[in-house]
């Protein structure tokens, strides 16, 4: 790694110099996940995940979408929300936000130069104490070095609340050194294995590492596994628990293209005096359900919150990749589902709303279930290519396809299923078909595929580039 301090004047630069670091999402492993890398840097940074109250979200699905809406409520609010989540979709700044705009790019270059000095304290045992830690100890990760990018962002702009997502399991995470107003998880599923333990309750276990001494948790429905896991933790916490099934009820959930409409009440003691007349500009019955949540977490943390500001920040939250139409003509929708449970509710959605002829462009990374999502997805289109989910992140697109092949071959539907390795020329092919055939298209199976589908078609040099946007 080039020790030489860089030169640091925009976050294009502190991105650059970030991609040197050891990188979990490009598979380039750690030799550890630990909590005393970042406390350490927290500490040379004179702590600034303490500058405002954080609420913090963890989970498998969903996430992205709760900490997304929880910002846009409090900043309808009045608040200077600072966000973090990620992935990102077209680039880094979407991870750190102020609101859900970028910040100035000169708290972005500010924050940056900190962020790099930083970095080489921790590096030299500089200020850490008595005994200086273990080699592994000074190596910081990406992810690390990135959360504490964020929270030198906030304190900078002087943020009065920041809401954090959690990037892998909860317990070790590099943002679980915050000690939040409130603890939010989303639904729970078999992910990242390798790291998190290969059965459901493990997992619970992991992301139940943000539940704090006495703070609330707000859950979302979870398997029963899951929750006996959940609710145990919070019982030894003495963190009182908020069960979504249990705390507010959703009805008249309408989906239309445009978006989501749905009625949300309390069926204890009110949140609200008067059930919730919402809707949200993405489709989908669980947009509902992550809605409902954020509510939830929302007013738990800042009782003062207004049913107007809820309205208002969910009535004009969007996120990219989330059942988004990129393309009008033919339909084109982009979703960064990614595990089985997400995928069942985007293909239900494009089902119900354009039904079972469309064409599928599909690619997800290596260590995805592709043979559970082949299963769920086969059945609901006419068409299907495999492809490569860009190169971001390592990905066995022939294994894929391999799958999905046996799959279709085993529903009667051989010919289904196409592979085309080459991201570019599957979109060209899928795009032609869809228009050759008047059908819909979605595009799923990853963040990353989704990130390559909305730069080719939203590109100004791409000759795919559309004549009319859809929205989300």
């Amino acid at each position: 790694m080039n020790q030489d301090p860089p030169s640091i004047s925009s976050s294009a630069d502190v991105f650059a110099w970030l991609s040197q670091f050891i990188n979990l999402e490009t598979g380039r492993f750690s030799t550890s996940l630990r909590l005393d890398r970042m406390q350490a840097l927290a500490h040379l940074a004179g702590h600034p995940e303490r500058s405002a109250p954080v609420i913090h979200i963890a989970g498998s699905k969903g996430k992205g979408s709760v900490t997304g809406m929880i910002t846009a409520m409090l900043q309808a609010q009045g608040f200077h929300p600072a966000r973090y989540t990620s992935p990102h979709v077209t680039e880094y700044r979407e991870r750190i936000t102020l609101g859900n705009a970028f910040f100035d790019e000169g708290i972005y270059g500010e924050a940056g130069r900190e962020l790099v000095a930083l970095e080489a304290r921790l590096r030299n045992s500089d200020g850490i104490g008595a005994e200086p830690p273990a080699a592994d100890a000074r190596e910081a990760s990406f992810f690390e070095l990135l959360t504490l990018y964020f929270f030198l962002c906030a304190r900078l702009a002087r943020c009065d609340v920041m809401v954090v997502e959690t990037g892998l399991g909860g317990r070790l995470d590099a943002t679980n050194i915050v000690d939040p107003l409130v603890s939010v998880i989303t639904l729970i599923e078999r992910e990242h294995t390798e790291f998190l333990g290969d059965h459901i309750g493990a997992i619970a276990q992991e992301k139940a590492g943000i539940i704090k001494p006495g703070k609330p948790v707000i859950l979302a429905e979870q398997c029963a596994e899951a929750l006996a896991v959940f609710k145990q933790t919070a019982a030894t916490c003495g963190a009182p628990l908020y069960y979504l099934p249990e705390a507010l009820e959703l009805s008249s959930i309408q989906v239309r293209p445009q978006g989501t409409s749905f009625s949300v009440k309390t069926k204890n003691a009110p949140l609200f005096p008067d059930p919730l007349e919402l809707s949200i500009p993405i489709p989908g019955d669980i947009q509902a359900q992550n809605a409902a949540l954020s509510i939830a977490a929302a007013k738990i943390a800042f009782p003062a919150l207004k049913a107007s500001s809820v309205a208002q920040g969910l009535g004009g939250f969007t996120l990219p990749a989330r059942f988004e139409r990129i393309l009008d003509d033919p339909v084109f929708i982009v979703d960064g589902a990614h595990t089985p449970h997400s995928i069942e509710s985007c293909i239900n959605t494009f089902s119900a709303l354009y039904g079972h002829e469309g064409i599928l462009i599909f690619g997800c990374a290596a260590t995805k279930d592709a043979r559970t999502m082949a299963k769920l997805l086969i059945p609901h289109v006419s068409r299907i290519i495999i492809t490569t989910p860009g190169t971001f992140k390592a990905s066995f697109p022939q294994g894929v396809y391999d799958t999905f092949a046996a799959e279709a071959a085993s529903q009667g539907k051989q010919a289904l299923v196409s592979y085309i390795p080459e991201t570019p020329e599957a979109i060209e092919r899928v795009l032609a078909l869809g228009r050759e055939a008047r059908r819909p298209l979605l595009g799923t199976g990853s963040f990353y595929l989704a990130a390559e589908l909305r730069n080719t078609l939203n590109s100004p040099r791409s000759p795919l580039k559309p004549s009319v946007n859809g929205g989300g």
